[in-house]
């Protein structure tokens, strides 16, 4: 993979928690700069300011949409659960890549920036969904 020296992007990172998430949770840093090809690493904080554990589990979303294609993350914490004890703080990393096709598709010749925004819920422990088409 050869980085595409000539198109820089910023990368800005979003954190926000679900109504009933008693977490408090945050980008270590606002945004970085890269181009398509290069690695990143980037970090969230969470904290767990209440007397109990609590299990969280999280799902995020790239803006503007069409670039989230070209968005490869190669380590996540998404859609894995989270265990934190009762004031426990954790910093979780995101290690990911912009492809560098990206620079070479018309319908992101305007994008400069990218947002990765992660949003956590609370996941109750035993708690299984149904699946689809079955009761």
């Amino acid at each position: 993979m050869k980085p595409v020296e000539d198109r820089e992007l910023e990368i800005r990172f979003s954190a926000d928690t679900a109504a009933s998430m008693r977490w408090n949770f945050r980008p270590r840093q606002t945004s970085i700069k890269l181009v398509p090809g290069e690695t990143a690493l980037a970090f969230y904080t969470a904290r767990n300011p209440t007397d109990q554990p609590i299990i969280g589990i999280s799902t995020y979303n790239v803006v503007p949409f069409e670039a989230g294609q070209y968005f490869n993350k190669i380590q996540c914490f998404c859609f894995e659960e989270q265990r934190l004890e009762p004031h426990e703080e954790v910093d979780m990393p995101v290690f990911f890549f912009i492809d560098p096709e990206f620079a070479e598709d018309p319908a992101m010749y305007k994008v400069d920036s990218i947002t990765l925004s992660y949003t956590f819920f609370e996941a109750k422990e035993g708690l299984r969904l149904p699946l689809p088409g079955y009761s």
